[in-house]
């Protein structure tokens, strides 16, 4: 980041505090975390994080976990956030643990556990008392067994012990400038598979490369949903005009055959965020336990 855009970032951090009541309490949260290693994937809620802490706290570090299930462009994006921030920036690369080979029905608690227990261990190494998420107030209401995973390794989520939701992240968000103000949101690549699926690199391949396709063409929040050979593309309601073309629809049919796919279908009940977790239910009727 140039001096005089930082300059900005600190200048708009001290303006919002005295504005807002709710984000000067966050700032003094955070001014109690003498050093801070954030667990940064360059959404939303972890930019903002890292580019509060970045001028609030003294020692602050952001590491990114590279993974077969994250989008390489989600990686490419974060690192490019670090710098346009100033941030020091980690990434450590893993694979796919075997406890989640199958998408077992716990994979979050599972996935969270261990990538989160690298990551300490390579904030301890350096220094860093403290590893901060970016779980928000509002994750409370959703299906997050990886949240569990997050006390049992005390884990810090600032924007959550705080009651910061969504819309005030972003809201602050604008106000700092952050161009990730209105980014969609974006999950790893294994909530696109059915629940008890053998995971494999060419299946993520092929769900990236559809996906990071259909953003090409304009279309913001999307899912290609694997389901063996058919692709089920949602996107949300008010982006259907984009794709509802006859030649455009099979392009994009095209398109994602060209991947592996067999079969491409549009779900006309639109995006709809972890519509596999409509699953959990009937497994756990077939014996499975929900962690």
């Amino acid at each position: 980041m140039k001096i005089d855009r930082r300059q900005m970032l600190i200048q708009n951090v001290e303006a919002l505090r005295k504005q807002d009541i709710k984000f000067d309490h966050l700032c003094l949260h955070l001014e109690n975390l003498d050093s801070i290693a954030v667990a940064f994937s360059g959404g939303v809620d972890s930019t903002f994080l890292i580019a509060l802490a970045s001028v609030i706290s003294e020692k602050v570090k952001a590491i990114t976990v590279k993974s077969p299930y994250i989008a390489t462009w989600e990686i490419d994006e974060a690192t490019d956030l670090t710098k346009d921030l100033a941030v020091t920036h980690d990434i450590l690369e893993v694979g796919i643990p075997s406890s989640i080979q199958y998408n077992p029905i716990d994979r979050c608690y599972l996935c969270k556990h261990e990538i989160f227990s690298t990551i300490k261990a390579k904030a301890a190494t350096e220094g860093f008392e403290h590893v901060c998420d970016g779980s928000n107030f509002d994750d409370l209401g959703d299906y997050r067994p990886g949240m569990r995973a997050l006390r049992e390794l005390e884990v810090c989520s600032p924007l959550l012990d705080c009651e910061v939701t969504k819309a005030e992240i972003r809201k602050w968000s604008k106000y700092l400038k952050l161009e990730t103000w209105d980014k969609p949101p974006y999950a790893c690549l294994l909530t696109r598979i059915p629940y008890d699926t053998q995971i494999i690199q060419p299946d993520l391949t092929m769900i990236e490369r559809s996906e990071f396709y259909l953003m090409t063409l304009g279309i913001k929040a999307i899912r290609v949903r694997k389901h063996e050979n058919l692709a089920r593309i949602e996107i949300s309601a008010d982006e259907f005009e984009k794709i509802l073309n006859a030649n455009l629809m099979a392009q994009v049919a095209d398109k994602l055959k060209s991947f592996g796919f067999e079969h491409v279908t549009l779900d006309l009940a639109g995006y709809k965020m972890g519509s596999f977790n409509a699953q959990i239910a009937s497994l756990q009727e077939e014996g499975h336990e929900s962690k």
